[in-house]
């Protein structure tokens, strides 16, 4: 196993029916911090894409996996959940090396990840039906929960072992199986978690990965061989997404964007929320779909917990993200850097009021945005309606509890929101109207692996994470027995 000391440019080829294959068109992948090379993994073609999706219809339907029963394939997730805790350093350093985020969190991402193995390994076989009281006497009606085959996967750059492992670990335990496309941006981490996968002993076909361009997802979901696509990325991509995969009738689970309102009243504790709002825009370089980007604030609060944000903002510490003291790592890519400061220019052209921050770091440069704060932001501006996916805050001001909510839920997204105040009646009632899959009171950016994720609106469609995330990867199948073994009238329904 290649690991990033053992070689000055490490390989990792597309891995394909249980091994890895050799480099055959070789694609750099670049650390956002040096901007150099630093791995290099295979540029995949649409017929890589038909042989793993043959070799995951094959494991499918005749390989071992395919005649293990849920308490065998839940002793596996375990395994795997073992090797991830062991290895969760190296993990890290992975994918911090890869798309730029900060090692330490990282770190705690991947020491958290096998408890997304641990918990499904116990849903695995539990997944039972139901008896169902028939309505005739001569009846039996039973359902049951069945794989519903080859899973495509589609991964995004800004946490691509989290958010693959979130439908990874339900779907495995389901008894699915996986051809996955991680972000040309970073694709390192999944070969790195299938050299894993193969070492819990999963067999021959189960686990696929095939690295590339776009046109690798565009053949994935196109492909009559996959049963559900489960992607998550781009609002657009989704829809660009959905619309393909409706050809084929291929199922689709979608976690995609956000504007997610963090509410600040003025009964708040202003110092626990501003560290809240803090972590929930410029944690993660403002990367993340769950992103706090629309800050809505009290108006007679609005001035003294600017000036708090914005003496706060202003000590975040950029740099490495390997150092432990740093707070924020650059912007994982080119295009995206270019995206952030697009949408920096469109602010101020549409009257925002800039704070603090507003360009690329003039120590740092490279990819590096300073923390960026604009005040003044009506919500029909366009940095309050679109996703930027960097560290950019918008600040709105409102009234009262109507207003608030007004403003929170005047959006085509519907991902996460916040509430902060010391009311509790307030935090509960405000929570109920927010139109959001996931709501946090005095809090942001937590998550569990046993409580539901994903979006309302143009968030997404489907849930990862919990008990539901398992039957997104299952269909229903009710089975009829005739109990009397009379002969029936051919032509009587029933």
């Amino acid at each position: 196993m290649n690991t990033l000391s053992d070689v000055a440019i490490p390989e990792f080829g597309n891995w394909i029916n249980g091994r890895e294959e050799p480099l055959q068109n070789p694609m750099d992948s670049l650390n956002p911090y040096t901007q150099k090379v630093w791995a290099r993994v295979n540029d995949g073609t649409v017929e890589d894409v038909d042989r793993a999706v043959k070799a995951a219809r094959d494991a499918f339907e005749n390989g071992p996996w395919s005649k293990m029963t849920a308490t065998q394939r839940a002793e596996l997730l375990r395994r795997l959940g073992d090797i991830i805790k062991r290895d969760a350093e190296e993990l890290a350093r992975i994918e911090s090396t890869d798309n730029g985020k900060l090692y330490k969190e990282m770190l705690g991402q991947w020491q958290y990840l096998p408890e997304w193995f641990y918990y499904n390994a116990g849903l695995a076989d539990k997944l039972q039906g139901d008896v169902i009281p028939s309505d005739r006497p001569n009846f039996m009606i039973y359902t049951r929960h069945e794989p519903i085959g080859v899973v495509g996967a589609i991964t995004p750059w800004n946490s691509p072992g989290l958010l693959l492992i979130f439908k990874l670990a339900a779907g495995l335990a389901a008894g699915c199986t996986f051809v996955v496309k991680p972000s040309e941006h970073t694709p390192v981490s999944t070969i790195a978690l299938a050299r894993r996968i193969h070492e819990a002993g999963f067999p021959p076909g189960v686990f696929n990965v095939v690295n590339g361009q776009g046109s690798i997802g565009a053949a994935l979901v196109s492909h009559p061989g996959v049963d559900k696509i489960a992607f998550t990325g781009a609002t657009e991509t989704g829809k660009r997404i959905a619309a393909e995969a409706a050809k084929n009738l291929t199922r689709v689970s979608l976690e995609l964007g956000g504007k997610s309102p963090n509410i600040v009243f003025n009964d708040a504790d202003l110092d626990v929320a501003a560290n809240g709002a803090v972590a929930g825009i410029f944690a993660a370089t403002g990367q993340t779909c769950m992103a706090g980007s629309r800050l809505l604030v009290q108006e007679d609060i609005h001035d003294a917990f600017v000036e708090k944000l914005v003496a706060k903002a202003r000590t975040i510490r950029l740099g490495n993200p390997m150092d432990p003291s740093t707070e924020m790592g650059p912007c994982a890519n080119v295009p995206q850097l270019n995206k952030v400061l697009e949408y920096i220019s469109i602010a101020k052209q549409d009257g925002a009021k800039l704070a603090c921050g507003g360009g690329v770091d003039p120590e740092l440069g490279g990819l590096f945005v300073q923390p960026t704060i604009f005040t003044d932001v009506d919500n029909r501006m366009r940095i309050a309606r679109e996703e930027v996916f960097g560290p950019i805050l918008s600040v709105i001001r409102f009234k009262d509890e109507a207003d608030a909510v007004r403003i929170a839920n005047d959006t085509r997204f519907g991902l996460a929101a916040a509430v902060w105040t010391q009311n509790i009646h307030r935090g509960h009632r405000v929570a109920h109207q927010l139109r959001a899959g996931t709501v946090w009171i005095n809090a942001y950016r937590v998550i569990s692996f046993a409580a539901p994720f994903g979006g309302f609106g143009e968030s997404g469609l489907g849930r990862e994470n919990g008990m539901d995330a398992i039957r997104e990867f299952t269909e229903t199948k009710s089975v009829y027995v005739e109990l009397s073994g009379a002969p029936r009238d051919p032509f009587k329904l029933g």
